[in-house]
């Protein structure tokens, strides 16, 4: 007898599944995100340049190492193994950290072990919710859209919790909640299973293979000590970026010379809006880099109106402004979108990255307005509110549309390797913007200091970040025709392909 269609799981019910586990383990990155930079330089005693560069390894190798972990999914384990597979492993890197062993060859294995963990559990999360909606193109922008959020409801939980527990109970306790959010996801997909029996790729519908196990974890031995030599050694963690940057490079001139004459268009398009994308990413790793220490040493932590004071917000937690600006601004942006729409009007997305990047440049002219006229003064923590807004509002016009730059313009033939391009160019822009932090790097006796020390060098870095965000705006304006011109051409070929 087979399942009656009542009996068997609704697409709502399989995407809850992996949309808890996706909250959860968001909630352990963004937890750990939120002071793992402090726990670097106030626990450990790193400098200002190991810790941003440290940062910054890490976060290249977390955003190439899904490409693999996708492979893994795909055809060795299974979608749905992998990912829990990488929530228990990211569950123990939390651990790890959590123990809070004080010395720094246990924080490069605990992060080798995070960046492992990511590596199985992102690409193969995001492959089931494709799964679940797969042929119902309407419905998986929703599913997305949602998927998007439930990521910005974990980070803002997490991102005012863990620098708070910190606060008050040390260092392990915050690490250790991060590892209960991760165990609790694997905990509510085990017991919640069934309903995404129906999903997954070929290898989930086939026993596990033994033999694939052993290679698996062999292979993940292996690439956690590659990471922790990486994380070891900033020259050796520096080569590999470069190297990973220019085989995209060297790989993308190949696919465009063997390209026909009607793909190049939305090739060379493709290429422009990734290359803009990951210049955005450059920004946004100031977020956990140079803005978190510009909070710490020269930022008021008391939010105040009219001399009444509101709330507290410590250097961690201001991270959180980004996922709070995010959710208070994507429905306005979807409705002004729609709107636009209805009356005709088209927004492309070349033009969008202009306007993202035209807030982008805002947020840290007020940055820089604030640190350059603070005197020996604490900044107010509005200009930290409003400065997050710009950025994270650009961030919904840039970012948020990277993946759908590879879905529209690249070629289906080549779509992996550019969803996998895409990420590894992204994961050496935070490497750079990690670097570029540094050019605010203090030493001890100044960072102890009172703000007139400071202010004037985040100011340096802040003017620096606005005239690079001002340039990219106005380099982006100077392309507008070409790629006007490419659309339309890259929209005539599809045409006649059809």
């Amino acid at each position: 007898m087979t399942a009656s269609a009542s009996s068997l799981p609704s697409r709502t019910q399989s995407f809850s599944v992996v949309l808890a586990i996706e909250l959860w383990e968001r909630f352990g990155f963004y937890g750990m995100q939120g002071i793992l930079l402090l726990y670097m330089i106030q626990r450990l005693g790193f400098s200002d340049t190991q810790a941003n560069l440290l940062w910054g390894t890490f976060s290249a190798v977390c955003y190439a190492a899904p490409a693999v972990g996708g492979w893994v999914g795909d055809t060795l384990l299974g979608a749905r193994r992998t990912m829990v597979m990488g929530a228990v492993v990211l569950t123990l890197g939390y651990v790890l950290l959590g123990v809070d062993l004080g010395g720094q060859m246990a924080l490069f294995v605990a992060l080798a072990v995070i960046a492992l963990g990511n590596g199985l559990f992102k690409s193969n999360a995001a492959n089931l919710v494709r799964r679940v909606y797969e042929g119902d193109d309407a419905r998986i922008d929703v599913a997305f859209t949602i998927y998007y959020m439930s990521i910005n409801v974990g980070s803002t939980l997490s991102l005012l919790l863990t620098p708070w527990l910190q606060e008050k109970y040390g260092w392990s306790p915050p690490f250790l909640v991060c590892a209960a959010g991760l165990a609790l996801g694997v905990a509510c997909y085990t017991l919640c299973r069934k309903w995404l029996a129906r999903i997954g790729s070929r290898p989930d519908f086939e026993p596990l293979v033994f033999s694939r196990f052993m290679a698996v974890l062999g292979g993940m031995v292996l690439v956690l000590a590659v990471m922790v030599g990486l994380l070891r050694y900033p020259a050796a963690g520096r080569a590999c970026v470069w190297v990973a940057a220019l085989s995209v490079a060297v790989v993308w001139t190949v696919l465009y010379r063997r390209a026909s004459a009607a793909v190049r268009p939305g090739l060379r398009l493709a290429y422009l809006l990734i290359v803009q994308t990951m210049l955005y990413f450059v920004f946004y790793q100031q977020m956990v880099t140079s803005l978190t220490l510009f909070a710490l040493r020269d930022v008021d932590s008391a939010f105040t109106v009219g001399g009444f004071t509101l709330f507290h917000l410590s250097a961690g937690q201001f991270q959180a402004l980004n996922p709070v600006w995010i959710m208070l601004a994507s429905p306005l942006l979807s409705w002004v979108y729609k709107a636009m729409a209805d009356r005709g009007w088209n927004f492309p997305i070349a033009e969008k990255f202009i306007v993202g990047f035209s807030l982008v440049s805002l947020s840290f002219l007020i940055w820089w307005w604030s640190a350059a006229t603070g005197g020996n003064h604490l900044v107010s923590p509005w200009v930290m509110f409003w400065a997050y807004g710009a950025l994270s509002i650009g961030e919904l016009l840039i970012s948020a549309l990277g993946l759908a730059v590879v879905a529209r313009y690249a070629p289906a033939n080549v779509g992996g390797f550019m969803m996998g391009s895409y990420n590894v160019s992204n994961g050496v822009a935070m490497y750079l913007g990690s670097a570029l932090a540094n050019l605010a790097a203090v030493g001890p006796a100044v960072a102890s200091g009172d703000p007139a020390q400071t202010l004037p060098v985040y100011a340096g870095l802040f003017r620096m970040l606005f005239l690079l965000g001002l340039g990219c705006t106005l380099l982006f304006v100077v392309c507008l025709p070409f790629t006007r011109r490419w659309d339309a051409q890259h929209r005539a070929a599809q045409g006649a392909a059809e």
